[in-house]
């Protein structure tokens, strides 16, 4: 199971919110690229990068720190935020992202998605955003009548990598994953998923990476790790003992 630990990016700063709300951004740094690199050296070779100014305009609004953290981080960088047309696709495969998320285009314009699945295949992860089962989109701002299977069950024909599950009512409060959801959703469909959203500590991960067999590929942690509650290099090994 891996372990993704997580730069949210606002403004050109490392941030973490809770739940979804820009208003309630907490700032632990204000250089991306070092950031990246601490987790590099305590082991990790997967990041998930967030342009959050992006998820609200629609459009990259973090390129230069995005860029910075590609051009620093030696293993695989997962990007997502305000990714919506073909053209900023490419841009950032073309840049070396290993993976994009698409979240709001996987509920408005899900031939979009599906049609890139199958151009950059094993590279677009879809994004299912939950507040009470049901999708929401535009950077959690909008919550939707479609239920997260659903959506998720779009996919499954797709090509799609994996699907990155998150409660928002968890999100950055420290609450503790909803595992409950997420291995049910894996249960559910025939991609694999990704848990985020509330990691408090290394019992999160011990428990996730016990359902891994039930298609947990992995786990997504910020605000654990920056408060000191999660040590990444302990959280990574026991990922790779699932």
């Amino acid at each position: 199971m891996i372990v993704f630990p997580a730069i949210d990016l606002k403004n050109g700063q490392v941030v973490r919110l809770s739940e979804g709300d820009m208003e309630r951004a907490t700032i632990y740094g204000d250089d991306p690229a070092a950031q990246a690199m601490i987790f590099a050296d305590a082991g990790a070779e997967h990041l998930h990068v967030v342009d959050l100014d992006g998820s609200f305009a629609g459009e990259s609004r973090n390129r230069a720190a995005v860029e910075a953290i590609i051009e620093a981080f030696p293993g695989y960088v997962q990007l997502g935020g305000g990714i919506r047309d073909a053209a900023a696709v490419e841009g950032w495969f073309n840049l070396g992202v290993a993976r994009v998320v698409m979240g709001s285009a996987a509920l408005k314009n899900p031939e979009f998605v599906k049609d890139m699945a199958r151009e950059w295949e094993g590279g677009i992860v879809v994004a299912v955003d939950a507040k009470d089962g049901m999708v929401a989109t535009e950077g959690w701002a909008e919550v939707s009548d479609v239920p997260v299977t659903d959506l998720a069950r779009r996919f499954e024909d797709a090509g799609v990598a994996s699907l990155l599950f998150t409660d928002i009512g968890r999100d950055g409060l420290l609450k503790g994953v909803n595992i409950e959801a997420t291995v049910d959703l894996a249960r559910r469909v025939d991609i694999p998923v990704i848990a985020s959203g509330g990691v408090k500590g290394l019992d999160d991960i011990h428990i996730l990476a016990l359902h891994a067999h039930e298609g947990i590929e992995g786990v997504i942690t910020g605000r654990a790790l920056y408060e000191g509650r999660l040590d990444l290099a302990a959280a990574i090994a026991m990922g790779a003992r699932a």
